[in-house]
C-alpha cells in the first residue's frame, strides 16, 4: 500500500471516506503564497520520509501511513481551520511550520489531547513540560538560536562584544518578535547594543531598514526571516556592501532558496541550523530506490538534499521514532494521540540511531522528558558557498546560554500557566 496524500485546501474540502491507513499524520503545509518557496521543500521532504517507512518497511510497527495534507499558506486562520478539519481522523501530531498557528493551537490541543511538535520554533517557552504537556519544540528553539548566534559571535571576537553594534531584522510577527527579549539579556550581559529593526509581511519592502544599517553602521545583523523576505534582504545586504560573513540568519533564514537569487553577492552569508546540510546521507539511497525511482516523491520531486528538504525529513523522522517509541511503551502497535504524546516524551535520539536510520552525525543527540519539551537546544553555523553553490558547516554544534535562557523560559511559562490555569506536572 503506497502513502494516501490527501490535499485538503479548506474545511469543506476533507474527504468523507474512511482513512486507508492506520496512523495519521497531518501536514499542514503551504505551497501557494509568499511563503511557498520555504512551504514546498519542508513540505515534500516530510511527505517522502512518510512514503520511505511505508514502502520500505511495511508502515510503522506495520501500521501503514496515512498522510493528509491541508493548505494553510501560512495563515494563521487557514491553520487553525485545518486542525479542525483533520483532527477527528485519528491525527495522531500536528507540526505547523508557522509560530502563529502554533500560538493558536497551544490550548486547543492542550484541550482536544493532541501532540503538537513545533520544532525550532513556536512558543519557546513550551520547552517546559511541567506546564506544557502537549506541546514539544526539541531540538531547540528560538532562544537558543538567538543565544548560539551571539555565542557564534562572541568566539571570532575573543569572548569580547562589548561597545560591539547588532542589529535584528526580524520578522514583524510573532515569529519575528520572538528572540527580542533573549537578545535584550544577552546585550545586558556581553555589553552589546542593539538595535530592532522590524519588516512587515511579506518582506519585499525593506529599504528604508537597509539605508538605516548603511547610516548607523551596525558590526553585525541577524535575520528572524521567513518566505521572500529572506532573499530581499540578502539582496539589499549585498546592494549596500554589508559584509556577507557579519551576517547571520536564524535557521528559517538560511535555505537555497535565500541566496540563490541573489547569486555571488550572497557569497559569505551566515545562518544557524539545527542538523547538517546536503544529501550525503545513505537515506538517500532508499528514497532514490523506494521513493524517487518508483515516482512517488512529492511535489515536483526536485527538492531533495536542500536545507529545507532535509528539515522535512528530520521533522517526520522525529515523529516516526515518537510512534515507535509510543508502540513500545504501550504495547500496541495502533496508537491513539495521547500515546504519541507519551512517545514523544521518552524520546532518545542518541548516535547511534541516526547511523541505523541512515542519518549519521545529521543531528544533535538529545533527549526528551517530562520536564524538558526541547531537547538539547544546540546548533550549528553554517555558510553559503555561491561558487560551490553549497552549504559548508563551519562550526561544531553550539550549546545555547543556560544561565539566561533557562530563568526566561520558567518565567514565561509559569505566567502563561498562572493566566491558562494550568496546573503544573512531572513533580
Amino acid at each position: 500500500m503506497r502513502l494516501r496524500l490527501a490535499a485538503l485546501a479548506l474545511v469543506g474540502a476533507v474527504a468523507a471516506g474512511p482513512a486507508l491507513a492506520d496512523l495519521t499524520f497531518p501536514s499542514l503545509s503551504y505551497r501557494t503564497g509568499p511563503y511557498a518557496a520555504n512551504g514546498i521543500p519542508f513540505a515534500d521532504g516530510y511527505a517522502d520520509y512518510f512514503t520511505l517507512i511505508n514502502q520500505r518497511d511495511g508502515g510503522i510497527g506495520g501500521e501503514m501511513i496515512n498522510l493528509i495534507e491541508c493548505e494553510t499558506g501560512y495563515n494563521t486562520e487557514k491553520g487553525v481551520e485545518c486542525y479542525e478539519s483533520t483532527k477527528g481522523q485519528g491525527s495522531l501530531i500536528y507540526q505547523p511550520l508557522s509560530t502563529g498557528i502554533t500560538y493558536q493551537l497551544i490550548p486547543k490541543v492542550s484541550a482536544d489531547g493532541i501532540p503538537m511538535h513545533s520544532m525550532g520554533y513556536g512558543r519557546t517557552s513550551a520547552a517546559n513540560g511541567k506546564v506544557f504537556e502537549w506541546v514539544f519544540n526539541y531540538p531547540a528553539n528560538y532562544w537558543d538560536g538567538a543565544s548560539i548566534a551571539v555565542k557564534h559571535l562572541l568566539e571570532i571576537n575573543d569572548g569580547d562584544l562589548s561597545g560591539k553594534k547588532i542589529a535584528l531584522v526580524y520578522h514583524n510577527s510573532a515569529y519575528g518578535k520572538e528572540p527580542i527579549r533573549t537578545l535584550e539579556e544577552l546585550s545586558e550581559k556581553h555589553g552589546y547594543e542593539l538595535s530592532l529593526l522590524p519588516v512587515d509581511h511579506p518582506g519585499q519592502e525593506q529599504k528604508s531598514q537597509w539605508l538605516q544599517i548603511r547610516r548607523d553602521r551596525p558590526d553585525y545583523v541577524l535575520m528572524w526571516g521567513w518566505g521572500v523576505m529572506n532573499q530581499v534582504a540578502i539582496q539589499e545586504a549585498a546592494n549596500i556592501r554589508f559584509p556577507m560573513e557579519n551576517f547571520i540568519g536564524i535557521w528559517w533564514s538560511g535555505s537555497e532558496n535565500d541566496v540563490l537569487p541573489v547569486g555571488e553577492g550572497a557569497n559569505g552569508y551566515k545562518a544557524l541550523n539545527m542538523h547538517l546540510p546536503g544529501a550525503d546521507f545513505p537515506i538517500y539511497e532508499d528514497l532514490q530506490t523506494h521513493v524517487y525511482d518508483t515516482g512517488m516523491a512529492a511535489g515536483a520531486g526536485d527538492q531533495a538534499g536542500t536545507v529545507l528538504y532535509n528539515r522535512g525529513l528530520y521533522a517526520a523522522m522525529l515523529a516516526v521514532e515518537a510512534a515507535k517509541k509510543a508502540q513500545e511503551i504501550h504495547g500496541t502497535s495502533a496508537i491513539t494521540p495521547a500515546m504519541m504524546r507519551d512517545g514523544m516524551e521518552a524520546l532518545v535520539i542518541d548516535a547511534a540511531l541516526m547511523e541505523s536510520l541512515g542519518l549519521p552525525n545529521f543531528g544533535p543527540e538529545f533527549e526528551v522528558s517530562c520536564e524538558n519539551h526541547g531537547g538539547s537546544g544546540l546548533g550549528i553555523v553554517q555558510q553559503w558557498d555561491a561558487e560551490a553553490g553549497t552549504w559548508t558547516q563551519i562550526t561544531d554544534y553550539i550549546a545555547s546560554d543556560r544561565d539566561v535562557l533557562d530563568p526566561l523560559i520558567v518565567e514565561d511559562s509559569t505566567a502563561y500557566a498562572d493566566e491558562a490555569g494550568v496546573e503544573t506536572r512531572c513533580d
